[in-house]
């Protein structure tokens, strides 16, 4: 087990390096969480003006304001699910580039994702109903159905963690790149848990550091200057937004290094003594 976790380490310090020859990557996961917060603005905005926000969570007395929620909300899904795989998608194919040996442009990546379009979106729409689905199941069937929606969701976040390298890679349908994706799963699953843990686990002191931090200076300028302490304030809600956006960024060139040395058996370019040759163990 401490194994596991020093190879998903390594794999984080590699996917830094490649962080900071292309810092430009950190664009996609900012792009992606503005457009998140304003179709999210958008359509609970509508919601919120029309009404259809309580037809969405069950409240509306009427069975078609009800099913018009309901369209409303896998229509939000559909939305946000392809707005994070796309920028999703051109973050792994900008990183692919340079782990193949190549110097990406935020251009190559938005080219990469913007021809993969239709599967992306076809696999936002898969995903959607799933998310629906758990969402449901979560709702309607008290703690059995929230545990079992956990349960459910748990394992189909980890089995299709490779789908959108597969989308971006290769000429295939959504749901293959899913059936692919945990193919995959079944020799790679310890790596995968492993890196992302070490990745949650490097940030997670960052993100309680800049709190306090942020907590402390605002409490002691509020009294000096109530200026100050918005000033504060906001510095430190940048700092955490960028410490966000580095962690997305690092979890996806991970993602990508993955997949290139989980199909190809070679060490991709910056991952040499990142020591990924041990890191898999073929589970057949």
């Amino acid at each position: 087990m401490i194994e596991r976790f020093r190879n998903g380490w390594s794999l984080v310090k590699a996917s830094g390096h490649v962080l900071m020859l292309d810092r430009e990557l950190l664009v996609f996961p900012f792009l992606s969480g503005l457009a998140c917060v304003l179709v999210s603005a958008s359509f609970f905005g509508v919601g919120l003006l029309t009404g259809l926000q309580e037809a969405f969570v069950g409240e509306a007395a009427g069975t078609l304001a009800s099913a018009i929620g309901t369209v409303v909300g896998i229509v939000y899904y559909l939305v946000l699910y392809t707005v994070i795989f796309f920028f999703n998608a051109a973050l792994v194919g900008a990183a692919l580039i340079r782990l193949n040996g190549g110097d990406p442009t935020v251009g190559d990546g938005f080219r990469i994702a913007t021809d993969r379009i239709g599967p992306i979106i076809g696999y936002a729409a898969l995903a959607a109903s799933v998310g629906m689905l758990l969402r449901a199941i979560s709702e309607r069937s008290a703690w059995l159905g929230r545990l079992v929606a956990g349960i459910i969701g748990t394992g189909w976040t980890l089995a299709t963690f490779l789908v959108v390298p597969i989308l971006v890679t290769k000429e295939v349908d959504p749901w293959t790149a899913v059936k692919e994706s945990a193919t995959l799963f079944k020799s790679t699953w310890g790596e995968q848990v492993a890196g992302n843990f070490s990745i949650g686990l490097v940030f997670l002191p960052i993100y309680l550091v800049l709190i306090a931090l942020a907590a402390l200076g605002i409490g002691l300028t509020a009294s000096v200057s109530p200026v100050l302490a918005v000033v504060v304030g906001i510095s430190a809600v940048g700092a955490l937004v960028f410490t966000v956006l580095v962690s997305s960024a690092l979890s996806t060139i991970y993602q990508a290094a993955l997949y290139q040395y989980a199909t190809t058996g070679a060490v991709p370019a910056g991952f040499e003594t990142a020591g990924i040759d041990r890191a898999f163990v073929d589970r057949g």
